[in-house]
């Protein structure tokens, strides 16, 4: 499933997007260019707001710091980097090269 073009992903922002089952995602790019997706929902305030978190790197790790109470998230795996037991789910994603000529 598309969800975005990459080149609307600004790096070293997230956007939010809207699942098909109704679930929101968390879509990053790094400063690299690697793209991430994760669960918007943090799951210490139940609020949908893990896209409008800062990433870093901890460790060689990138994260998403919770803008609400900045528990970090690790972009690869879902798990909290401050609470070993809270963890958000992990999405896989991919390059998809559209086509320019469609609307």
């Amino acid at each position: 499933m598309t969800v975005c073009e990459e080149t609307r992903l600004t790096p070293g922002r997230g956007v939010a997007v809207l699942l098909p089952d109704g679930r929101q995602a968390a879509v990053f790019r790094d400063r690299s260019g690697r793209t991430y997706a994760i669960d918007n929902r943090d799951p210490f305030t139940g609020a949908q707001v893990l896209s409008r978190g800062l990433i870093g790197s901890a460790g060689g790790r990138p994260f998403v710091a919770s803008p609400l109470l900045k528990q970090r998230f690790d972009l690869e795996t879902g798990r909290c980097l401050d609470d070993e037991e809270v963890a958000v789910a992990v999405y896989p994603v991919r390059a998809v090269q559209l086509d320019p000529a469609l609307p």
